[in-house]
């Protein structure tokens, strides 16, 4: 499996791209009716997949990475080098999403590796992630990957309930 960067070219992210990233998304109507991050999680656009991750990839330090496993898009990786918190040493994982036709195939455990692999290299002492409290499969998921609950919070964006998780990052 390997990891890109989504790159947009002159401000624009590229149409097949996009694309496939909307399909990937559509796959995962569950989560997204859990997170009431789209008005109906069963009809995902391109445009407001495109619009979502303009607003990731606004972020200072923010990264989208493309999972590719035999040059299929198998999932999605957004993240932050930097937290928004001036107190706050640790990169996060904004988003982590697999394609739902192939869940418990080993895809997000991968993906999740190899994003604290770059992490890691990058000197990184540890990575966050905030799980919804609503989302009790992902939370079992993070926890599983030796993520430790660190506090309860509402999420930056909208308020949600949430867990603040922390898995430290030691040399291999």
């Amino acid at each position: 499996m390997i990891l890109q960067p989504l790159v947009p070219i002159d401000g624009a992210l590229p149409g097949p791209v996009l694309a496939e990233i909307a399909t990937l998304y559509s796959t995962n109507h569950a989560f997204f009716e859990l997170s009431g991050d789209f008005p109906d999680p069963d009809r995902i656009t391109v445009e407001q997949v495109a619009t979502a991750l303009a607003g990731e990839l606004a972020h200072d330090s923010a990264e989208v990475l493309l999972a590719r496993s035999a040059g299929r898009l198998v999932g999605l990786a957004a993240t932050l080098a930097q937290a928004p918190a001036d107190d706050d040493p640790d990169p996060w994982i904004g988003l982590l999403l697999i394609d739902a036709t192939a869940h418990r195939e080993g895809y997000g455990r991968t993906v999740a590796t190899l994003v604290e692999d770059r992490f890691r290299a990058a000197g990184r002492a540890g990575v966050r992630i905030a799980v919804l409290d609503n989302n009790p499969k992902a939370l079992a998921f993070w926890q599983s990957q030796g993520y430790v609950t660190l506090r309860q919070a509402k999420d930056r964006e909208l308020g949600r309930d949430c867990t603040v998780l922390r898995k430290p990052l030691e040399a291999p």
